[in-house]
């Protein structure tokens, strides 16, 4: 069975308290729940998972660098100052999305605005909240 990588970022442990004004108060386990209700209904296997640590996400992406269904992160603060990061995702033959909940081109910071990993990605979802997760599960299965 193909397995699709959905790979979390910093400080997204805390979706749901933290500024739910910006990232809402649908927490990560929602967010787990509609990306394996739609790898399910794909047929995909599912790997979630969050770190605060670049070394561990590091690690995920070598895992799902050769036969992955793909890709679907959500790199939050390694967006800015994740090179390691990066270079794993350049390693990966999978398609990759990166999801951020916020639209990160509206965002008062305007560092938020450029993520280093777009230049790794197939394709990114921003700016529509919890659902984008689900909408790229649904994009990697039709694949």
């Amino acid at each position: 069975m193909a397995t699709v990588f959905v790979l979390n970022g910093p400080n997204l442990d805390l979706l749901g308290q933290r500024e739910p004004e910006v990232y809402g108060t649908t927490t990560l386990a929602d967010i787990e729940a509609m990306c394996r209700a739609e790898a399910d209904a794909a047929g995909l296997a599912l790997r979630f998972h969050q770190t605060n640590a670049e070394h561990e996400m590091i690690g995920w992406l070598h895992e799902a660098r050769v036969g992955a269904a793909g890709i679907v992160l959500n790199p939050a603060a390694f967006s800015y100052a994740g090179y390691p990061v990066l270079d794993a995702l350049k390693m990966c033959d999978c398609p990759i999305v990166e999801v951020h909940i916020s639209n990160i081109h509206r965002r008062d910071e305007a560092w938020r605005a450029h993520s280093l990993m777009t230049a790794a990605a197939t394709g990114m979802i921003t700016g529509l909240g919890a659902h984008g997760y689900a909408l790229a599960v649904r994009h990697i299965a039709s694949l």
